[in-house]
């Protein structure tokens, strides 16, 4: 029997080495792409095949689309960085357009069956709650303009080659093998790393702020079966926890999880839309989604993940373009 292979780019990383666990268990030979910007090559499942190296290289992925003949490709590989979008446009564009529309090239020349590509609700920026992927896209930062502009280019591409596409837009994902060392997204792991280090939680504004925080194993499994349900080819799906809650909120549910009570630290506000949480209605019908994990439950998962690895260093973004109205707290070391 010949095995079906497999592209995973951002497999080291967060959402990505959950996926290749689903496909790796469901049988398919996975070829995880990875720089090692953001994951752990720890987190490569080890019956993957592991190649160091960027979407941004299109001599690489040439090659390897020549040598390995994928069927179908995930691309998870993507830098978000919430608030610091705005101030790494070009590394934004480079990493998170040219780098999607490279692996798109090949996938065209090379027939691929199907792209999945995780996008983002930060597509939607500040409009009608709850975000509905009926709604015309308007993002509001660099991130969300290069998340949408890959959306639209696999829809040109679907109708001129006939690449065959799903696209999810999943949002405020949390659980095991997180980066809780990145100090610019994630907040559930950036907490609870600082309350491994015994510092105080950082919250921009007055934590109001409100967001849907999505367990990894409500999204991960879906995306990893998407190409193989007829129904759900060529269309965009919300994806993630329909409950929402202030950053407040989660702050002390990170703290019960750990059994740690921890300072919070309250930072000026940051340029960033308020409230965030989407329709899911679609994917439910679509993958037969019948619950969610609760967000106690799903960070006290997570939080014995994390008492295991430990916390994490906390580096620098070293490719800061712009310094005009970067909050402070990221000018610290």
């Amino acid at each position: 029997m010949v095995e079906t292979k497999v592209l995973v780019t951002g497999g080291a990383g967060f959402i990505g080495a959950h996926v290749t666990n689903h496909l790796i268990n469901e049988g398919f030979k996975v070829v995880v792409l990875d720089d090692l910007s953001g994951g752990y090559k720890e987190n490569v499942n080890p019956k993957a095949i592991f190649i160091k190296g960027s979407i941004t290289d299109n001599i690489l992925l040439e090659r390897l689309f020549k040598e390995y003949k994928f069927e179908y490709v995930y691309h998870l590989a993507a830098y978000a960085a919430e608030g610091l979008r705005h101030f790494i446009k070009r590394f934004n564009y480079t990493n998170n357009l040219i780098g999607s529309v490279n692996l798109i090239n090949e996938s065209v020349k090379h027939n691929v069956k199907c792209f999945v590509f995780t996008s983002s609700i930060a597509v939607y920026g500040a409009g009608q709650l709850p975000m509905h992927e009926n709604m015309k896209p308007a993002p509001e930062d660099p991130y969300g303009i290069a998340k949408y502009a890959v959306e639209m280019d696999l829809k040109t591409t679907h109708e001129m080659f006939g690449l065959n596409y799903v696209i999810f837009r999943p949002h405020n994902v949390y659980g095991e093998y997180q980066n809780i060392g990145d100090r610019y997204r994630n907040v559930v792991g950036i907490f609870m790393n600082q309350l491994l280090q015994g510092k105080p939680l950082t919250i921009f504004g007055d934590g109001t702020q409100t967001r849907a925080f999505s367990y990894i194993g409500d999204v991960a499994p879906y995306i990893a079966k998407a190409p193989f349900i007829e129904k759900a080819k060529n269309k965009i799906f919300n994806i993630g926890a329909d409950k929402e809650l202030s950053v407040n909120e989660l702050a002390h549910i990170v703290m019960d999880a750990l059994s740690i009570k921890g300072n919070i630290r309250y930072l000026p506000p940051r340029n960033e839309v308020q409230h965030a949480y989407s329709d899911h209605t679609l994917a439910r019908e679509t993958f037969s989604i019948n619950s969610y994990t609760p967000i106690e439950t799903g960070v006290k998962i997570m939080a014995e993940w994390v008492k295991k690895v430990g916390a994490r260093k906390t580096p620098s973004f070293k490719n800061i373009e712009i310094y005009k109205n970067l909050p402070s707290i990221w000018l610290e070391e």
